[in-house]
């Protein structure tokens, strides 16, 4: 099977972005990472993956500086992997996921896991870009300026 050509020479930041976290196994990682999990056999247990993928995936993520490993905390031979701090600022991306997914994906009614603001108590509210004066940001709002 061909290796896919990498997107480090692209312009656009959405491709470059996809290159570095957009297959499934590295999202739902990076989404455990926020859940807490940090084993190698906890994020398999709860992904499923093969050990295979997911040792490849927990690398590139590694490589690419979204999750760091430590020493397990409890001071066995283990070790961990946590997110950096350029991992913890792919929030606002699992959020809107999860958002997006909340409002399409599921029947009215139908269970789904939902994301609780620890001070509050509540679900966390809807996120939407603005404009600089606060307005909502419609898509027609904006326009790429690409490289010439």
């Amino acid at each position: 099977m061909p290796s896919r050509k990498s997107a480090s020479t692209e312009t656009c930041p959405v491709a470059r972005s996809i290159d570095v976290i957009g297959d499934r196994w590295s999202l739902l990682i990076v989404r455990d990472a926020f859940d807490g999990v940090s084993r190698f056999g906890d994020f398999q247990r709860s992904l499923g993956a093969a050990r295979n993928i997911l040792a490849e995936r927990l690398r590139r993520l590694v490589e690419a500086e979204i999750l760091t490993t430590r020493p397990a905390s409890d001071g066995t031979a283990y070790q961990e992997y946590v997110l950096t701090a350029r991992g913890e600022r792919l929030f606002p991306l699992v959020v809107a996921l999860r958002q997006w997914g909340e409002q399409h994906l599921f029947e009215r009614g139908e269970p789904h896991s939902t994301l609780i603001d620890r001070s509050t108590g509540q679900p966390v509210p809807f996120m939407a870009p603005k404009t600089s004066d606060g307005e909502p940001l419609e898509p027609d709002g904006t326009v790429v300026k690409k490289l010439q």
